[in-house]
Protein backbone atom coordinates (compact mmCIF):
# COMPACT_ATOMS: atom_id res chain seq x y z
CA UNK A 1 0.00 0.00 0.00
CA UNK A 2 1.31 3.41 -0.90
CA UNK A 3 -0.05 5.55 1.94
CA UNK A 4 -2.91 5.87 4.42
CA UNK A 5 -5.24 8.83 4.01
CA UNK A 6 -6.82 9.74 7.35
CA UNK A 7 -8.09 13.01 8.72
CA UNK A 8 -6.63 13.69 12.17
CA UNK A 9 -8.35 16.33 14.29
CA UNK A 10 -5.91 18.19 16.54
CA UNK A 11 -8.70 20.21 18.16
CA UNK A 12 -10.31 17.28 19.97
CA UNK A 13 -9.52 15.63 23.31
CA UNK A 14 -9.05 12.25 21.60
CA UNK A 15 -5.29 11.53 21.31
CA UNK A 16 -3.87 11.40 17.78
CA UNK A 17 -2.74 7.78 18.17
CA UNK A 18 -6.28 6.76 19.08
CA UNK A 19 -7.70 8.60 16.06
CA UNK A 20 -5.18 6.86 13.80
CA UNK A 21 -5.91 3.46 15.39
CA UNK A 22 -9.67 3.93 14.89
CA UNK A 23 -9.18 5.02 11.28
CA UNK A 24 -7.02 2.04 10.32
CA UNK A 25 -9.27 -0.39 12.22
CA UNK A 26 -12.38 0.86 10.42
CA UNK A 27 -10.59 0.66 7.07
CA UNK A 28 -9.64 -2.98 7.77
CA UNK A 29 -13.15 -3.90 8.97
CA UNK A 30 -14.77 -2.32 5.91
CA UNK A 31 -12.18 -4.02 3.65
CA UNK A 32 -10.78 -0.76 2.37
CA UNK A 33 -7.37 -2.27 3.08
CA UNK A 34 -6.94 -5.78 1.74
CA UNK A 35 -5.86 -8.82 3.76
CA UNK A 36 -2.09 -9.27 3.52
CA UNK A 37 -1.48 -5.68 2.49
CA UNK A 38 1.56 -4.04 4.05
CA UNK A 39 1.03 -0.89 6.11
CA UNK A 40 3.38 2.08 5.56
CA UNK A 41 6.51 2.23 7.69
CA UNK A 42 6.37 4.38 10.79
CA UNK A 43 8.87 6.84 9.33
CA UNK A 44 7.00 7.28 6.02
CA UNK A 45 3.62 7.63 7.68
CA UNK A 46 5.10 10.08 10.19
CA UNK A 47 6.35 12.30 7.37
CA UNK A 48 3.11 11.98 5.41
CA UNK A 49 0.71 12.79 8.27
CA UNK A 50 3.08 15.19 10.05
CA UNK A 51 2.85 13.34 13.35
CA UNK A 52 5.48 11.69 15.52
CA UNK A 53 6.66 8.12 15.06
CA UNK A 54 5.66 7.55 18.70
CA UNK A 55 2.05 8.29 17.80
CA UNK A 56 2.16 5.79 14.94
CA UNK A 57 3.89 3.15 17.07
CA UNK A 58 1.16 3.43 19.72
CA UNK A 59 -1.56 3.04 17.06
CA UNK A 60 0.17 0.07 15.41
CA UNK A 61 0.79 -1.54 18.81
CA UNK A 62 -2.92 -1.41 19.66
CA UNK A 63 -3.89 -2.86 16.26
CA UNK A 64 -1.31 -5.60 16.74
CA UNK A 65 -2.61 -6.41 20.24
CA UNK A 66 -6.19 -6.71 18.95
CA UNK A 67 -5.25 -8.94 16.03
CA UNK A 68 -5.99 -6.57 13.14
CA UNK A 69 -2.38 -6.63 11.91
CA UNK A 70 0.64 -8.90 12.22
CA UNK A 71 4.29 -7.96 12.52
CA UNK A 72 7.09 -9.52 10.52
CA UNK A 73 10.50 -8.68 12.02
CA UNK A 74 12.55 -6.32 9.82
CA UNK A 75 9.82 -6.38 7.18
CA UNK A 76 6.84 -4.47 8.56
CA UNK A 77 3.17 -4.71 9.52
CA UNK A 78 0.59 -6.61 7.45
CA UNK A 79 -3.22 -6.72 7.56
CA UNK A 80 -4.58 -9.92 9.10
CA UNK A 81 -7.63 -11.91 8.05
CA UNK A 82 -10.21 -10.78 10.62
CA UNK A 83 -13.05 -13.05 9.47
CA UNK A 84 -12.64 -15.29 12.51
CA UNK A 85 -12.57 -12.51 15.08
CA UNK A 86 -15.76 -12.87 17.15
CA UNK A 87 -16.38 -9.14 17.54
CA UNK A 88 -16.30 -8.32 13.79
CA UNK A 89 -19.63 -8.25 11.96
CA UNK A 90 -19.47 -10.51 8.90
CA UNK A 91 -21.73 -8.23 6.88
CA UNK A 92 -21.72 -4.52 7.58
CA UNK A 93 -24.79 -2.78 6.23
CA UNK A 94 -24.83 0.39 8.29
CA UNK A 95 -22.44 2.31 10.49
CA UNK A 96 -24.44 4.00 13.26
CA UNK A 97 -23.62 7.53 14.29
CA UNK A 98 -21.40 7.78 17.35
CA UNK A 99 -23.56 8.94 20.25
CA UNK A 100 -22.57 12.30 21.64
CA UNK A 101 -21.25 12.38 25.18
CA UNK A 102 -23.95 13.66 27.49
CA UNK A 103 -23.27 17.04 29.09
CA UNK A 104 -24.79 17.18 32.54
CA UNK A 105 -26.51 20.27 33.90
CA UNK A 106 -24.58 19.81 37.15
CA UNK A 107 -21.12 18.25 37.03
CA UNK A 108 -19.17 17.37 40.19
CA UNK A 109 -16.34 15.70 38.26
CA UNK A 110 -12.94 16.22 39.97
CA UNK A 111 -11.15 17.05 36.71
CA UNK A 112 -12.95 20.32 35.99
CA UNK A 113 -11.19 23.70 36.30
CA UNK A 114 -12.44 27.27 36.61
CA UNK A 115 -12.75 28.23 32.94
CA UNK A 116 -13.61 31.91 33.53
CA UNK A 117 -10.32 32.60 35.32
CA UNK A 118 -7.95 31.46 32.56
CA UNK A 119 -5.70 34.31 31.27
CA UNK A 120 -6.81 34.09 27.64
CA UNK A 121 -5.43 37.51 26.66
CA UNK A 122 -1.88 36.73 27.79
CA UNK A 123 -1.94 33.20 26.36
CA UNK A 124 -3.25 34.52 23.03
CA UNK A 125 -0.42 37.08 22.89
CA UNK A 126 2.28 34.41 23.24
CA UNK A 127 0.56 32.21 20.66
CA UNK A 128 0.31 35.12 18.21
CA UNK A 129 3.95 36.12 18.73
CA UNK A 130 5.14 32.58 18.01
CA UNK A 131 3.16 31.95 14.84
CA UNK A 132 5.25 33.87 12.32
CA UNK A 133 8.34 33.39 10.16
CA UNK A 134 10.70 33.98 13.10
CA UNK A 135 9.51 30.67 14.57
CA UNK A 136 9.67 28.63 11.38
CA UNK A 137 12.19 26.24 12.94
CA UNK A 138 9.36 25.02 15.20
CA UNK A 139 7.83 23.34 12.15
CA UNK A 140 10.58 20.72 12.38
CA UNK A 141 10.61 17.82 14.84
CA UNK A 142 12.12 18.91 18.15
CA UNK A 143 14.00 17.20 20.95
CA UNK A 144 12.49 13.83 21.84
CA UNK A 145 12.48 14.76 25.54
CA UNK A 146 10.66 18.02 24.85
CA UNK A 147 11.83 21.56 24.18
CA UNK A 148 14.90 22.48 26.21
CA UNK A 149 13.48 25.92 27.02
CA UNK A 150 10.39 24.41 28.63
CA UNK A 151 12.38 21.76 30.47
CA UNK A 152 14.62 24.49 31.90
CA UNK A 153 11.61 26.43 33.12
CA UNK A 154 10.14 23.31 34.72
CA UNK A 155 13.44 22.56 36.48
CA UNK A 156 13.55 26.11 37.86
CA UNK A 157 9.90 25.92 38.97
CA UNK A 158 10.43 22.57 40.73
CA UNK A 159 13.40 23.93 42.66
CA UNK A 160 11.54 27.04 43.80
CA UNK A 161 8.18 25.45 44.57
CA UNK A 162 8.91 21.84 45.53
CA UNK A 163 12.56 21.86 46.64
CA UNK A 164 13.55 19.48 43.85
CA UNK A 165 17.09 19.69 42.49
CA UNK A 166 17.22 18.49 38.89
CA UNK A 167 18.49 19.54 35.47
CA UNK A 168 16.66 20.02 32.19
CA UNK A 169 18.44 16.89 30.92
CA UNK A 170 16.59 14.75 33.50
CA UNK A 171 13.13 15.92 32.39
CA UNK A 172 10.96 14.19 29.77
CA UNK A 173 7.81 15.90 28.49
CA UNK A 174 4.79 14.01 27.15
CA UNK A 175 1.09 14.36 26.49
CA UNK A 176 -0.32 13.22 29.81
CA UNK A 177 0.32 10.77 32.63
CA UNK A 178 -1.37 7.98 30.68
CA UNK A 179 1.20 8.32 27.91
CA UNK A 180 4.25 8.77 30.15
CA UNK A 181 3.61 5.85 32.52
CA UNK A 182 4.27 3.18 29.85
CA UNK A 183 7.51 5.03 29.01
CA UNK A 184 8.67 4.72 32.60
CA UNK A 185 7.67 1.07 32.87
CA UNK A 186 9.66 0.19 29.75
CA UNK A 187 12.79 1.15 31.65
CA UNK A 188 12.30 -1.89 33.89
CA UNK A 189 12.35 -5.50 32.80
CA UNK A 190 9.73 -7.79 34.35
CA UNK A 191 8.71 -5.15 36.85
CA UNK A 192 5.91 -5.67 39.35
CA UNK A 193 4.24 -2.36 40.17
CA UNK A 194 2.26 -1.59 43.30
CA UNK A 195 -0.66 0.84 42.93
CA UNK A 196 -2.64 2.63 45.60
CA UNK A 197 -6.07 1.12 46.28
CA UNK A 198 -8.16 3.16 45.67
CA UNK A 199 -6.03 5.03 43.19
CA UNK A 200 -5.73 6.92 39.92
CA UNK A 201 -7.94 5.15 37.39
CA UNK A 202 -6.55 6.65 34.17
CA UNK A 203 -3.42 4.48 34.22
CA UNK A 204 -4.12 1.78 31.59
CA UNK A 205 -3.43 -1.13 33.94
CA UNK A 206 -5.00 -3.73 31.65
CA UNK A 207 -2.68 -2.69 28.82
CA UNK A 208 0.57 -3.07 30.75
CA UNK A 209 2.80 -6.13 30.64
CA UNK A 210 3.56 -5.71 34.31
CA UNK A 211 2.16 -7.43 37.38
CA UNK A 212 -0.11 -4.97 39.20
CA UNK A 213 -0.28 -5.26 42.99
CA UNK A 214 -2.92 -3.28 44.90
CA UNK A 215 -1.83 -1.75 48.21
CA UNK A 216 -4.42 -0.23 50.53
CA UNK A 217 -4.40 3.32 51.86
CA UNK A 218 -5.71 4.79 55.10
CA UNK A 219 -5.82 8.25 56.67
CA UNK A 220 -1.99 8.38 56.64
CA UNK A 221 -1.64 7.30 53.02
CA UNK A 222 -0.16 4.14 51.52
CA UNK A 223 0.25 1.19 53.91
CA UNK A 224 3.98 0.71 53.49
CA UNK A 225 3.93 -2.32 55.80
CA UNK A 226 1.64 -3.99 53.27
CA UNK A 227 3.91 -2.95 50.39
CA UNK A 228 6.94 -4.49 52.09
CA UNK A 229 5.24 -7.90 52.06
CA UNK A 230 4.85 -7.87 48.27
CA UNK A 231 7.28 -8.67 45.46
CA UNK A 232 6.84 -5.20 43.90
CA UNK A 233 9.94 -3.34 42.80
CA UNK A 234 8.01 -0.25 41.66
CA UNK A 235 5.32 1.70 43.47
CA UNK A 236 3.14 4.45 41.99
CA UNK A 237 2.02 6.87 44.67
CA UNK A 238 0.37 10.29 45.15
CA UNK A 239 1.91 11.14 48.54
CA UNK A 240 1.15 14.86 48.89
CA UNK A 241 -2.58 14.46 48.18
CA UNK A 242 -3.62 10.87 47.62
CA UNK A 243 -6.09 10.47 44.79
CA UNK A 244 -8.94 10.07 45.39
CA UNK A 245 -9.03 9.90 49.22
CA UNK A 246 -7.05 13.11 49.85
CA UNK A 247 -4.83 11.43 52.46
CA UNK A 248 -1.33 12.84 53.02
CA UNK A 249 1.48 10.31 53.40
CA UNK A 250 2.74 10.76 56.97
CA UNK A 251 6.35 11.65 57.72
CA UNK A 252 6.98 8.23 59.28
CA UNK A 253 5.68 6.42 56.20
CA UNK A 254 7.67 8.68 53.88
CA UNK A 255 10.84 7.65 55.65
CA UNK A 256 9.73 4.01 55.62
CA UNK A 257 8.95 4.16 51.90
CA UNK A 258 12.30 5.74 51.01
CA UNK A 259 14.04 3.07 53.10
CA UNK A 260 12.09 0.38 51.21
CA UNK A 261 13.24 1.80 47.86
CA UNK A 262 16.86 1.99 48.98
CA UNK A 263 16.74 -1.68 50.05
CA UNK A 264 17.25 -3.04 46.53
CA UNK A 265 18.86 -1.65 43.38
CA UNK A 266 15.79 -2.55 41.31
CA UNK A 267 13.32 -0.64 43.48
CA UNK A 268 11.98 2.79 42.55
CA UNK A 269 9.15 5.09 43.61
CA UNK A 270 7.02 6.89 41.01
CA UNK A 271 5.74 10.04 42.71
CA UNK A 272 2.77 11.71 41.00
CA UNK A 273 2.51 15.27 42.34
CA UNK A 274 -0.55 16.10 40.26
CA UNK A 275 -2.07 18.99 42.27
CA UNK A 276 0.48 20.11 44.86
CA UNK A 277 -0.17 23.77 43.99
CA UNK A 278 -3.55 23.86 45.75
CA UNK A 279 -3.36 23.29 49.50
CA UNK A 280 -5.76 24.95 51.95
CA UNK A 281 -4.83 23.67 55.41
CA UNK A 282 -1.35 23.82 56.97
CA UNK A 283 2.00 24.26 55.26
CA UNK A 284 2.84 22.90 51.79
CA UNK A 285 3.77 19.21 51.87
CA UNK A 286 7.35 18.68 50.61
CA UNK A 287 7.74 16.48 47.58
CA UNK A 288 8.95 12.97 48.35
CA UNK A 289 11.67 13.55 45.74
CA UNK A 290 13.07 16.45 47.79
CA UNK A 291 13.63 14.08 50.75
CA UNK A 292 15.27 11.33 48.70
CA UNK A 293 19.01 10.95 49.35
CA UNK A 294 19.47 7.84 47.19
CA UNK A 295 17.97 9.00 43.86
CA UNK A 296 15.21 6.37 43.96
CA UNK A 297 12.24 8.64 43.16
CA UNK A 298 10.90 9.28 39.66
CA UNK A 299 8.91 12.51 39.98
CA UNK A 300 5.85 13.15 37.79
CA UNK A 301 3.50 16.09 37.42
CA UNK A 302 1.19 17.80 34.96
CA UNK A 303 -0.29 21.18 34.03
CA UNK A 304 -3.80 19.69 33.92
CA UNK A 305 -4.94 21.23 37.23
CA UNK A 306 -2.73 24.31 37.31
CA UNK A 307 -3.54 25.48 33.75
CA UNK A 308 -5.95 23.42 31.66
CA UNK A 309 -6.68 19.73 31.00
CA UNK A 310 -6.70 20.22 27.22
CA UNK A 311 -3.07 21.43 27.12
CA UNK A 312 -1.93 17.80 27.50
CA UNK A 313 1.49 18.60 28.94
CA UNK A 314 2.93 16.36 31.64
CA UNK A 315 6.48 15.44 32.56
CA UNK A 316 8.68 13.20 34.66
CA UNK A 317 12.11 13.67 36.23
CA UNK A 318 14.44 10.69 35.90
CA UNK A 319 17.18 9.88 38.43
CA UNK A 320 20.61 10.12 36.72
CA UNK A 321 21.08 6.35 36.94
CA UNK A 322 18.12 5.79 34.55
CA UNK A 323 19.02 8.43 31.96
CA UNK A 324 21.38 6.24 29.93
CA UNK A 325 18.79 3.47 29.67
CA UNK A 326 16.10 5.96 28.68
CA UNK A 327 18.31 7.37 25.90
CA UNK A 328 19.04 3.86 24.67
CA UNK A 329 15.42 2.67 24.56
CA UNK A 330 13.81 5.86 23.24
CA UNK A 331 16.53 7.03 20.85
CA UNK A 332 14.09 7.01 17.90
CA UNK A 333 11.10 8.60 19.66
CA UNK A 334 9.76 12.10 19.06
CA UNK A 335 8.09 14.39 21.60
CA UNK A 336 4.31 13.96 21.61
CA UNK A 337 3.49 17.57 22.55
CA UNK A 338 3.44 20.16 19.71
CA UNK A 339 6.49 22.42 19.81
CA UNK A 340 4.40 25.58 19.57
CA UNK A 341 2.45 24.61 22.70
CA UNK A 342 5.67 23.90 24.55
CA UNK A 343 7.15 27.30 23.68
CA UNK A 344 3.97 29.18 24.57
CA UNK A 345 4.06 27.52 27.99
CA UNK A 346 7.80 28.15 28.39
CA UNK A 347 7.40 31.88 27.69
CA UNK A 348 4.35 32.02 29.96
CA UNK A 349 6.44 30.57 32.80
CA UNK A 350 9.62 32.56 32.08
CA UNK A 351 7.82 35.91 32.27
CA UNK A 352 6.24 35.09 35.62
CA UNK A 353 2.65 34.63 34.43
CA UNK A 354 2.45 31.03 35.59
CA UNK A 355 3.27 31.99 39.18
CA UNK A 356 0.78 34.86 39.08
CA UNK A 357 -1.90 32.57 37.68
CA UNK A 358 -1.27 29.98 40.40
CA UNK A 359 -1.50 32.61 43.15
CA UNK A 360 -4.80 33.81 41.75
CA UNK A 361 -6.24 30.30 41.33
CA UNK A 362 -5.24 29.34 44.90
CA UNK A 363 -7.42 32.16 46.19
CA UNK A 364 -10.32 31.26 43.89
CA UNK A 365 -10.26 27.54 44.71
CA UNK A 366 -9.82 28.25 48.43
CA UNK A 367 -12.98 30.38 48.41
CA UNK A 368 -14.89 27.62 46.60
CA UNK A 369 -13.47 25.00 48.94
CA UNK A 370 -14.42 26.98 52.07
CA UNK A 371 -17.91 27.75 50.80
CA UNK A 372 -18.57 24.10 49.95
CA UNK A 373 -17.47 22.93 53.40
CA UNK A 374 -19.53 25.67 55.06
CA UNK A 375 -22.68 24.59 53.18
CA UNK A 376 -22.22 20.92 54.05
CA UNK A 377 -21.42 21.61 57.70
CA UNK A 378 -24.30 24.05 58.22
CA UNK A 379 -27.07 22.50 56.15
CA UNK A 380 -26.15 18.80 55.79
CA UNK A 381 -24.42 17.77 59.04
CA UNK A 382 -25.12 14.05 58.48
CA UNK A 383 -22.85 14.06 55.43
CA UNK A 384 -19.30 13.04 56.31
CA UNK A 385 -16.42 14.95 54.72
CA UNK A 386 -12.79 13.91 54.24
CA UNK A 387 -9.85 14.64 51.93
CA UNK A 388 -10.46 18.37 52.28
CA UNK A 389 -6.93 19.69 52.90
CA UNK A 390 -5.99 20.24 49.26
CA UNK A 391 -6.95 19.81 45.62
CA UNK A 392 -10.19 20.47 43.74
CA UNK A 393 -12.45 17.78 45.18
CA UNK A 394 -13.49 16.39 48.53
CA UNK A 395 -14.92 13.03 49.56
CA UNK A 396 -18.41 12.85 51.00
CA UNK A 397 -19.78 9.89 52.95
CA UNK A 398 -23.55 9.59 52.54
CA UNK A 399 -25.57 7.71 55.20
CA UNK A 400 -28.30 6.24 53.03
CA UNK A 401 -30.33 3.08 52.58
CA UNK A 402 -29.28 2.91 48.91
CA UNK A 403 -25.80 1.90 47.72
CA UNK A 404 -23.34 3.87 45.56
CA UNK A 405 -24.61 2.58 42.23
CA UNK A 406 -28.23 3.36 43.08
CA UNK A 407 -27.36 6.85 44.30
CA UNK A 408 -25.27 7.54 41.19
CA UNK A 409 -28.16 6.40 39.00
CA UNK A 410 -30.57 8.72 40.82
CA UNK A 411 -28.14 11.61 40.32
CA UNK A 412 -27.89 10.89 36.59
CA UNK A 413 -31.67 10.79 36.29
CA UNK A 414 -31.63 14.32 37.73
CA UNK A 415 -28.96 15.42 35.21
CA UNK A 416 -26.19 15.40 37.84
CA UNK A 417 -22.77 13.80 37.29
CA UNK A 418 -20.97 12.51 40.38
CA UNK A 419 -18.40 9.71 40.68
CA UNK A 420 -18.39 7.02 43.41
CA UNK A 421 -15.20 6.06 45.22
CA UNK A 422 -15.64 2.48 43.98
CA UNK A 423 -14.70 3.67 40.47
CA UNK A 424 -11.10 3.92 41.67
CA UNK A 425 -10.77 0.57 43.45
CA UNK A 426 -8.50 -2.18 42.12
CA UNK A 427 -9.89 -4.66 44.63
CA UNK A 428 -13.00 -4.27 46.82
CA UNK A 429 -12.62 -2.26 50.03
CA UNK A 430 -15.46 -2.22 52.53
CA UNK A 431 -16.80 1.27 53.28
CA UNK A 432 -19.23 2.15 56.05
CA UNK A 433 -21.28 4.48 53.83
CA UNK A 434 -21.58 5.19 50.08
CA UNK A 435 -18.72 7.55 49.27
CA UNK A 436 -18.45 10.02 46.38
CA UNK A 437 -15.97 12.50 44.92
CA UNK A 438 -17.42 16.01 45.01
CA UNK A 439 -15.42 18.16 42.59
CA UNK A 440 -15.81 21.92 42.90
CA UNK A 441 -13.13 23.38 40.61
CA UNK A 442 -15.39 23.98 37.62
CA UNK A 443 -18.46 25.19 39.52
CA UNK A 444 -19.09 28.97 39.69
CA UNK A 445 -18.87 29.99 43.34
CA UNK A 446 -22.33 31.56 43.25
CA UNK A 447 -23.80 28.21 42.08
CA UNK A 448 -22.19 25.91 44.66
CA UNK A 449 -25.05 26.01 47.16
CA UNK A 450 -27.72 25.46 44.49
CA UNK A 451 -25.76 22.54 43.02
CA UNK A 452 -25.30 20.86 46.41
CA UNK A 453 -28.98 21.42 47.25
CA UNK A 454 -30.03 19.83 43.94
CA UNK A 455 -27.88 16.75 44.64
CA UNK A 456 -29.18 16.33 48.17
CA UNK A 457 -32.77 16.84 47.05
CA UNK A 458 -32.31 14.11 44.44
CA UNK A 459 -31.11 11.80 47.22
CA UNK A 460 -34.01 12.88 49.49
CA UNK A 461 -31.66 14.35 52.09
CA UNK A 462 -33.31 17.30 53.83
CA UNK A 463 -31.63 20.68 54.22
CA UNK A 464 -31.34 22.09 57.77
Amino acid sequence: MDMLLFSLNRDTNMPLYEQLYEGIKEAIIHQKIAVGEKLPSKRRLSDFLNISQTTIELAYAQLLAEGYIASKPRVGYFVEDIAELPFIEKTITHTPDTPKKHTYKIDFSPGKIDEDSFPFTIWRKYAKDLIDLHSKELLQIGDRQGEYELRSQIASYLYQSRGIHCTAEQIVIGSGTEQLMPFILRLFNQASIALENPGYSAIPRNQLDHAVIPVDVDADGLLVDQLEKTEANLVYITPSHQFPTGAVLSAARRAQLLKWAAGKVSRYIIEDDYDSEFRYIGKPIPALHSLDQNEKVIYMSTFTKSLMPSLRVAYFVLPPALLARYNEIFSYYSATVPRFDQHILAHFMKDGHFSKHLNRMRKIYRKKHDKLLSILTKHYPTIGVSGDVAGMHILIQVPHSKDEQELQKIAKENDISILPLSNYLLTPVQAEFPTFLLGFGGIPIEEIEAYVDALMMAWSIRKN
